[in-house]
């Protein structure tokens, strides 16, 4: 009988188990990530040195500055700790596929990836970075409380499993109400996807051919999106059937996105939300091949080690107040300008694991992009390459996720606003000339392998994807127009020697 599920009636442990699995893998691609581009980003001789962001917060909030920016840099120093906290993260990761201690590594590793994010400044800012943190802290309360490894099934607190859906549902239904809150012309009219796929930050090969398919495609596609965010949401707490097939469309709808464009593995962590809406009724009839994999009812509540149901307790009505508030804020200017709600984002806020969500909110309807060129005498200018932006107009775009290329992402956003609002790049540019191997790591191509250039300038193109028959006659993905110098040429000063 299809209703909202009672314990008795129905267990969750097959689709928990796999959405923890996930977690786990995108916990190790995560620290991997960041482990292969932090000596760029944000090691000591980086673009945003993590030391002397902590040293610069101290000398202005003083003992503050442990609360604004948390982390166990502050304990550990911010050199070769970062290396220690990306190796530590993927064993931790590791282990809890293994399916060790799940507790406790899930609880090590939001501590260690938020001692990341603190650090990581303006690189590691992005939604899915939020997400996997709080995703992170709800998990704690899916697994098992025990030391040893986990090897029956479980079947997670009814109470734990609701905020999980809570999490999925302000992920998914808040996605769509802030294109609309928002005001976006593009998106009241359905014109959004008619050039989101040029615009959008890294897209994949199949983002060119989904660009080419007529208006009136494009316009029917936007449509179909604001009915599975908006609609698919409300039937996570519904009837059993209403919530399988809500489940299923929103996985299918991650598999669309990711196909057309490279989000890191926000695609992969919310599939794995998805999963824990299957109950294990379901898991067996699709696994009836293999039977024995998915739990049965009876065997996964017969699981110990739940998490203490008073904790629970308070930690779901203190996440659900904060969370709802955050909600409203994020869709209403009366509920934001609340001063609850603002002393709350301000107390709550450095943690990033009670976060309101919504992708896209305003659409750039034009693809402003920065090239880095050298020269030795002002005249050969000569481009660098990055992994996963658009250079080179022959260059396919590529596969990156759920790895994120996180230089290629931030420059994105620097070249929608002035150069004043992002004055990194200048120091981009200063490291380039002084030639630092770790910031030229994060290029794919170094036009100046021997030794630096004397000049570095960063010029402002519009790129455009070409039509087929331009690719046609040319081999090209993209087009581009100039716009302007970001940063004029600029040389490093002569030394006083």
């Amino acid at each position: 009988m299809d209703g909202i599920d009672t314990p008795r009636e129905a267990s969750f442990a097959t689709g928990t188990r796999l959405f923890v699995g996930i977690l786990a893998v995108a916990h190790a691609v995560a620290f991997g990530s960041i482990w292969v581009q932090s000596a760029g980003l944000i090691g000591p001789s980086g673009i945003l040195p993590a030391g002397r962001f902590f040293a610069a917060a101290h000398e202005h909030l003083g003992s503050r500055a442990w609360f604004e920016a948390p982390s166990l840099c502050w304990v550990f120093g911010a050199g070769r700790f970062i290396d220690v906290l990306c190796g530590l993260g993927i064993g931790l990761a590791l282990l809890l596929l293994w399916g060790f201690a799940p507790a406790v590594c899930l609880a090590l590793l939001w501590a260690c990836y938020l001692s990341l994010v603190s650090a990581g400044q303006a690189f590691f800012d992005f939604q899915w970075d939020l997400l996997l943190l709080e995703s992170t802290l709800v998990a704690i309360f899916l697994v098992p409380w025990t030391l040893g490894r986990t090897r029956r099934p479980h079947d997670p607190p009814r109470l734990a499993r609701y905020l999980i859906w809570w999490l999925l549902f302000r992920l998914m239904f808040l996605s769509g109400v802030v294109k609309l809150t928002s005001g976006d012309i593009a998106w009241r009219h359905l014109t959004a996807l008619t050039f989101h796929y040029q615009t959008q930050p890294l897209p994949t090969p199949l983002a060119w051919y989904a660009q080419q398919f007529p208006e009136w495609f494009q316009k029917a596609s936007c449509a179909a999106m604001f009915a599975i965010e908006l609609t698919a949401p409300l039937c996570i707490p519904g009837p059993r059937t209403l919530r399988h097939i809500a489940a299923l469309t929103l996985v299918a709808f991650q598999v669309a996105i990711a196909l057309t464009g490279n989000y890191a593995f926000f695609n992969l962590l919310a599939a794995g939300l998805c999963l824990t809406c299957l109950d294990d009724g379901w898991w067996r009839q699709v696994l009836r091949s293999a039977p024995g994999r998915a739990a049965e009812p009876g065997q996964a509540r017969a699981t110990a080690g739940r998490p203490n149901p008073t904790v629970l307790r308070y930690f779901a009505a203190f996440s659900v107040g904060v969370t709802f508030f955050e909600a409203a804020a994020s869709v209403s200017r009366g509920a934001a300008a609340s001063p609850i709600v603002r002393a709350v984002a301000q107390t709550l806020g450095p943690f990033r694991s009670f976060n309101t969500y919504g992708l896209f909110p305003v659409m750039t309807v034009e693809r402003p992009e920065l090239v880095i060129e050298g020269t030795d005498d002002r005249l050969d200018w000569r481009e660098y390459g990055l992994p996963c932006k658009p250079g080179d107009l022959a260059r396919r775009p590529s596969w990156v996720a759920p790895h994120q290329p996180r230089l290629d992402w931030q420059l994105w956003f620097a070249a929608l606003e002035p150069p004043e609002a992002n004055p990194w790049v200048e120091t981009l540019c200063e490291l380039i000339l002084r030639g630092d191997p770790a910031v030229l790591g994060l290029f794919s191509r170094n036009p100046f392998p021997g030794r630096p250039p004397s000049y570095v300038r960063v010029v402002r193109y519009r790129y455009e994807f070409t039509d087929a028959a331009e690719r046609a006659r040319t081999g090209n993905w993209w087009r581009r127009t100039p716009i302007d110098f970001y940063i004029d040429p600029v040389a490093l000063p002569p030394d006083p020697r």
